[in-house]
């Protein structure tokens, strides 16, 4: 930033207009109008267009990285949506491929609890597998990122929880809903199945 007087603008500088910068204890509110007054005191003929704190300033030069923010958000949350359907139909034709066996094992006595376990296991130990994998590249990612953003940190373990937490509860929800269906089907009627 640099400051100049008035009589050492450029001219072409001055057809952007000038601005008064005033320090205040209180509300800068309250002191537009009296700073307005002063000014009209001075000089009558002098247009004031606008009086703006400097949180207002920062706010509006925020306003592109904000709603880049904001999409990033938007389509993380899409991404999100797009792998818990992809996961619940994944589920459903493994439990629709795996009737027959589903079928077999309560005929033969094994309880509705230990089949649902079963199969809700199965898909646990996926999710597993996907969090062994995405932690490291989650952490090297973090490491590149953080070179180029100002004020992200390395490793955020709150946010990383997180996301482990609900990723993990929306498999289990995409998982559970498909293998409760398959546990309530008629043993007779799933080793017809096929």
């Amino acid at each position: 930033m640099l400051y100049l007087p008035y009589t050492q603008l450029p001219a072409a500088s001055l057809a952007f207009g000038m601005t008064l910068e005033i320090r205040t204890a209180g509300t800068p509110d309250n002191l537009a109008g009296a700073a307005r007054q002063a000014i009209r005191e001075v000089e009558r003929n002098v247009p004031i267009l606008a009086a703006t704190t400097l949180a207002e300033e920062v706010n509006n030069s925020l306003a592109q990285e904000r709603m880049v923010a904001e999409l990033s958000s938007f389509f993380g949350l899409l991404a999100l949506i797009l792998a818990s359907v992809g996961l619940y139909r994944v589920m459903t034709y493994t439990v629709a491929r795996r009737t027959g066996e589903i079928g077999l094992r309560m005929a033969l006595g094994a309880r509705r609890p230990q089949v649902l376990w079963m199969l809700l296991r199965e898909s646990l130990e996926l999710v597993a597998m996907g969090v062994a994998l995405g932690i490291p590249l989650a952490f090297a990612f973090a490491r590149l990122i953080s070179s180029q953003l100002y004020g992200i940190t390395k490793g955020d373990p709150l946010t990383i929880c997180a996301a482990l937490a609900l990723q993990a509860s929306i498999a289990a929800i995409a998982s559970y809903i498909p293998a409760r269906r398959a546990t309530k089907a008629d043993p007779m009627v799933a080793l017809r199945y096929e």
